[in-house]
């Protein structure tokens, strides 16, 4: 196959997150180089690419979650644990281990396929079909323990698990095997189609099964940069660490209900364009029109245009984003 940019960014970062593990596995030895370049922070793989965004002169050690977790718990030397679930640092909080944790960012879990799309997979209802390939994380890492909700709450766990031909140890090397064509389609999180979408088609997961993923960080307790410490999360937390956050397809703690204030044309046909106007648009997941899902685009915070389904019928639009939901008063006309 042709290995464009976005194959080669994959590579890199699955070299990087090889990497910065085997460098975490040295334990104590990695003492020595802290003092030579910022802190060390232990990120989930979901984070590579942004938190050196917001601070390139740390140290950064990423794979994941759990993994880093018991790392850390055996003496790794970090300075800050940033896991992609909230229950990794609870646990090493009752340990002792860090100091209490703080939420910072969410996540919304998506399946990605190669863009020729050669399974012709249009929904998460089609991995059920025989002899789809599907790669996941495994159960023990936080996107993988995601991907099993999901499916439990669609009904759908083991049909699609039959269809499971690998089980990865993070985030990043599922979109590697997607995007180099190794398998049908995987379980990732949105942030991971986001960063680079250029070998990847998304497929969205139904906003009404979505799992709600937190992220947490915490100050490892032993750590001797307290107070540096302390200004990293301050800076992850400020506006402008969180803007860097939701433009790599991260979902900010708190994102407002969206608000449909209008819509044009008044009437349409299947597969015309309508656009909405409103607000909180951004990080919206779905868009129904009487219920029937329709393809959309967020514009911008203000303006969502969609494809009317072939199948949609005159009824009120839906906008969905994971923190609720508007409908329009007026109904759409079809036809």
């Amino acid at each position: 196959m042709r290995f464009s940019r976005t194959t080669a960014h994959l590579a890199l970062l699955l070299a990087l997150v090889a990497l910065c593990a085997s460098a975490a596995a040295g334990g104590a030895s990695a003492t020595s180089a802290r003092a030579t370049a910022g802190l060390t922070i232990y990120a989930g793989s979901s984070m590579t690419t942004v938190l050196p965004q917001i601070d390139s002169g740390n140290q950064y050690s990423f794979g994941s979650s759990s993994a880093l977790a018991t790392q850390i718990k055996n003496g790794a030397p970090a300075d800050v644990f940033m896991s992609a679930n909230t229950s990794a640092p609870a646990a090493l909080y009752a340990a002792g281990v860090v100091e209490k944790p703080v939420n910072f960012i969410r996540n919304t879990l998506a399946v990605v396929v190669p863009k020729s799309n050669p399974a012709g997979i249009k929904s998460i209802y089609d991995l059920t079909k025989p002899g789809v390939k599907i790669a996941v994380a495994a159960p023990s890492v936080p996107v993988g323990a995601y991907t099993v909700t999901v499916l439990n709450q669609m009904g759908l766990n083991a049909a699609i698990q039959a269809n499971v031909v690998t089980q990865e140890t993070s985030d990043a090397n599922v979109v590697a095997k997607v995007a180099l064509g190794q398998v049908d389609a995987g379980f990732v999180y949105l942030s991971d189609y986001v960063i680079d979408p250029g070998e990847l088609t998304l497929v969205k997961v139904p906003a009404w099964a979505q799992p709600k993923i937190t992220y947490a960080l915490a100050i490892v307790t032993k750590s001797p940069n307290q107070a540096a410490a302390q200004a990293w999360i301050d800076k992850v937390l400020s506006p402008a660490g969180q803007a860097l956050f939701v433009k790599s397809g991260f979902l900010p703690l708190t994102a407002p209900v969206p608000a449909i204030a209008s819509f044009s044309p008044a009437k349409a046909t299947g597969g015309a364009t309508v656009t909405l106007s409103g607000t909180n648009f951004t990080g919206t997941t779905s868009v129904t029109i009487q219920g029937v899902p329709a393809k959309f685009k967020v514009v911008s915070p203000a303006r969502i245009t969609l494809t009317v389904p072939t199948r949609a019928k005159t009824g009120t639009i839906t906008v969905t984003n994971p923190s609720g939901t508007a409908t329009t008063v007026k109904q759409l006309r079809i036809g």
